[in-house]
């Protein structure tokens, strides 16, 4: 397989959408966009195979819930012997205003419990990351707040972030994750970020 790209997410109607589950409706999308269906049970994770951008790409959404991610994913990293560099995961961030997304090209795991068992599986952080924002502050019941859906006010800016997530995947792609990052990391008042931001988490 030339390219993994792994959603993070809960499984079940319960949290399907969730802020929480931001990796798996970007997956989705992604999905559609290209023609797949993401249905075969494997590797404790529904899988699908999409060619994006001539790129023959594993879409990846692990059923293990949230915590236990790494599992999914050492398996397919370890069956298909993908490097890791050529892993990408999308996953939601409380620290990034919700309709905004980050690019990295590798880094630590943050608060995020799902990246920390994709990282303590992978015994390794040097991976692309799209993190997709869902607002929000650490005031408060945490976890409530990322298992609970999106206002209705907030649901355009979410539809922005996740097409933006979907480019930004194929952008990757047929470019590279350095033109991905200028083209998409953007700070409020739609201004570039600056930094080339290939590692650790702001």
């Amino acid at each position: 397989m030339d390219q993994i790209i792994v959603g993070l997410g809960n499984p079940g109607r319960r949290y399907e959408n969730s802020k929480h589950n931001i990796g798996f409706i970007t997956l989705d999308r992604i999905a559609e966009r290209n023609g797949a269906v993401i249905n075969k049970l494997k590797f404790k994770a529904l899988i699908g195979e999409a060619r994006i951008a001539g790129v023959k790409t594993l879409l990846v959404k692990p059923q293990t819930y949230m915590n236990l991610s790494g599992e999914s994913v050492l398996a397919v990293m370890e069956y298909y012997k993908t490097p890791i560099e050529k892993l990408i995961v999308i996953y939601d961030d409380i620290d990034i205003p919700t309709g905004q997304i980050r690019i990295r090209k590798k880094g630590s795991a943050g608060t995020h419990n799902g990246m920390k068992s994709v990282i303590y599986n992978l015994q390794s952080e040097d991976f692309p990351r799209i993190r997709i924002g869902i607002g929000g502050t650490r005031d408060g019941d945490l976890i409530n707040y990322v298992l609970g859906g999106f206002r209705k006010q907030e649901a355009g800016q979410v539809r922005e972030a996740v097409l933006r997530a979907a480019d930004a995947v194929e952008c990757i792609l047929t470019e590279n994750i350095d033109i991905a990052m200028s083209k998409y990391n953007v700070r409020r008042g739609n201004e570039l970020e600056k930094t080339a931001e290939t590692g650790g988490d702001e």
